[in-house]
């Protein structure tokens, strides 16, 4: 192995998947793989012989998982980068992954030539980020969406937040101004407020409030 060769540890508890991590780094002189482990505790336990500089986790594990393994990992090191990886396109797991300290999210399954070029990433740029799990962290960021209102109530906050009339609500969204008028009012019901300029108040302050809880 030469010095700069990076060494990698792959968690995840997919018996069928295995034997077939090997095989992304068979005659790669970047890459080291050290062992497959099947959970954080295993991995754990065996870090100080090991020593990765590398470790690609699936997020979702039975016993302690790989999103609060973070938190274990680098204690042990701080220089560590991790690499989650999941079934589960959520954008909530993914934020709590990047929140507790996770350089990128790979959507399985996974490819050679995927797992690779994330590792390549995080080399060059600190972070490994694709398409998909970049455009569903955007989508969150720019699309309001408040769990006390419906799916059509939060469809009249985007646009009212956006300055559409009630009128041009109406003619975006095919429904009579009347609906339009039916869903503000019960919108201003659960913000408890009298006015449209009180309602845009409210809802910049809990978008805020949602903000900084991401």
């Amino acid at each position: 192995m030469k010095t700069n060769t990076l060494k990698i540890a792959i968690i995840d508890n997919d018996d069928a998947l295995a034997p077939i991590y090997p095989t992304y780094f068979e005659a790669n002189e970047s890459y080291e793989l050290l062992g497959t482990y099947r959970s954080v505790q295993q991995l754990l336990s065996d870090f100080g012989q090991q020593n990765p500089d590398i470790i690609l986790c699936e997020a979702q594990l039975s016993g302690i998982s790989g999103i609060d393994g973070l938190e274990y990992f680098y204690k042990k090191n701080e220089n560590l980068q991790v690499l989650m990886m999941s079934q589960k396109n959520d954008i909530k797991l993914i934020k709590e992954a990047f929140k507790k300290g996770a350089c990128g999210f790979l959507i399985k399954p996974l490819t050679k030539e995927r797992v690779l070029r994330a590792l390549d990433a995080l080399g060059q740029h600190g972070v490994a980020l694709e398409l998909d799990v970049a455009k569903k962290i955007i989508s969150s960021f720019q699309t309001k969406s408040f769990d006390s209102f419906s799916r059509k109530e939060n469809e009249i906050i985007e646009l009212l937040t956006q300055g559409f009339t009630y009128k041009m609500i109406a003619d975006k969204l095919c429904v009579t101004p009347s609906a339009v008028n039916f869903h503000i009012q019960n919108i201003y019901v659960k913000l408890n407020v009298n006015s449209k300029s009180e309602a845009l108040q409210k809802l910049k302050e809990m978008e805020l409030r949602q903000l900084n809880a991401a």
